[in-house]
């Protein structure tokens, strides 16, 4: 710890520079029109969020402790709570069902952590849809910088990145969005680094892993907030040696690259990034189940046929999803492999109307599962973080024929996006019980062409229903 001190945050200060000074003409169109599509996919989720059994608890519970009327409006319905418990709640609702966005090497669910945040603050503040842009970006652009600089170790020892790594989407976003200044700003990522927190071990059932988003988002609206009106926070939170973010979020300070924090920030975009999901599950598992959909076009098979399937991933996929299934839950359901590999077998899909509650106890989804084998390929595993979805399937059949599909990345990732048709249809599925079709058609209108509105809260008065 020698020879440290607070003043060497350079990559923290790179980054509130970045956050403070960021215009909206300094972002390429490409990146414009990309932020769109996205923010509307997230709001989709969050919307289909509105009615999930843990949204329900979680409003019930904190409308029992919070009962403003003036604070920020809850997604889909016509209520408010405070911003700090709307933002709890809305973000709650957008990774409530394992729908939404994910950076795949920064292992970050981006839109769930940065816009409750936003979205919160734009309900008081006076933003025009170019200010609600520029400050969407500010916070798409910094947490998965900082998931890329913590590594796959991160997640892999047990940290769950939506809710640590995403309090840094959540600060920057918010304060952008305020209008601090690169000193506030600083001291609003200190105030989130320190709230930072999340188990991965929720995944095995437990529905407050359906909550880390919302907590990210909470504790970045936070520091935002608090910074604003002088508060002070961790102002080296990314470098101190000693209780830093990123030394005590890592087992040691060869697992972490802080040079990843800033490198070619403002000038390559990791909004570009972000890939959407287009089945119910969680991502690691949409490379296999577009492999054995490519699988099943070239040679249809039926479950008679069938010996086992194999799938060769990273380790962190393996040990992430990879699991023997146990019905505890439908967040375990939605997150393990064998199981979804199974729905898509006797269901043909793995979107929302597959993963209806009684889904869990499937006897017919559980025994094919058992079919499935997840398995380590050192070769995947040593390309790193950027080809953690990578996986080679092996469909195995009784006959002896074994058919083979690669895939690194899938439909609607960085790599194959998705087009607008694709993601307003998503939207329009997701949302058909929640809204009327008029107010979907001016949702989708307002996030297409936000860069024309002159008061973005057009936006969240269109997120109010009933």
């Amino acid at each position: 710890m020698s020879g440290h001190s607070p003043a060497d945050n350079v990559h923290t200060r790179n980054i509130a520079n970045f956050v403070s000074n960021l215009r909206y003409e300094d972002i390429p169109e490409e990146v414009r029109q990309r932020i769109k599509l996205l923010i509307l996919d997230s709001l989709g989720c969050g919307l289909y969020g509105t009615d999930l059994p843990w949204a329900k608890i979680l409003k019930e519970t904190l409308s029992a402790v919070d009962s403003s009327s003036d604070g920020a409006s809850l997604w889909g319905t016509n209520k408010r709570l405070s911003a700090p418990h709307a933002a709890l709640v809305n973000g709650t609702q957008v990774q409530g069902f394992e729908l939404d966005d994910v950076h795949r090497q920064g292992v970050l669910h981006v839109g769930a952590v940065t816009l409750p945040a936003l979205i919160a603050v734009t309900e008081k503040a006076q933003l025009s849809g170019r200010d609600f842009l520029t400050a969407a970006v500010a916070g798409y652009e910094i947490g998965p910088r900082v998931g890329i600089c913590m590594g796959q170790e991160h997640i892999g020892q047990g940290w769950h990145s939506g809710a640590t790594v995403g309090v840094f989407s959540a600060a920057s976003g918010a304060a952008r969005a305020l209008g601090l200044s690169p000193e506030q700003t600083v001291h609003a990522l200190g105030i989130a680094g320190t709230q930072a927190a999340g188990l991965m071990a929720a995944q095995y059932g437990a529905m407050v892993k359906r909550m880390h988003a919302g907590r990210s988002s909470q504790s970045g609206l936070y520091g935002a907030l608090l910074a604003q009106n002088g508060f002070t926070g961790i102002v080296d939170v990314f470098e101190s040696p000693y209780g830093g973010f990123c030394t005590t979020f890592s087992r040691s300070q060869d697992r972490f690259d802080l040079n990843a924090l800033s490198a070619g920030l403002g000038e390559q975009f990791e909004t570009l990034r972000i890939s959407l999901k287009f089945y119910s599950c969680v991502g690691s598992n949409h490379t296999t189940l577009d492999a054995i959909r490519a699988i099943q076009e070239r040679r249809p098979f039926t479950l008679d046929e069938l010996d086992k399937i194999v799938v060769y991933g990273s380790q962190v996929t393996a040990d992430h999803v990879g699991w023997a299934y146990r019905p505890e839950g439908l967040t375990s359901a939605q997150l393990n492999l064998p199981f979804c590999v199974a729905t898509l077998l006797l269901e043909g899909d793995v979107f929302v109307d597959q993963f209806l509650p009684d889904c869990v106890d499937s006897q017919g989804r559980i025994e094919l599962s058992r079919r499935v084998e997840v398995l380590e390929d050192p070769a995947i595993t040593a390309q790193g973080s950027k080809f953690r979805h990578k996986v080679r399937v092996e469909v195995r059949l009784k006959d002896g024929t074994v058919e083979t599909e690669t895939r690194e990345a899938p439909r609607g990732s960085e790599t194959y996006f998705a087009t607008e048709q694709d993601i307003v249809d998503k939207f329009r599925k997701l949302t058909r019980k929640v809204m009327p079709a008029e107010q979907q058609d001016a949702l989708v209108e307002a996030i297409l062409r936000m860069d024309e509105l002159e008061d973005a809260r057009r936006i969240t008065d269109l997120l109010r229903v009933g």
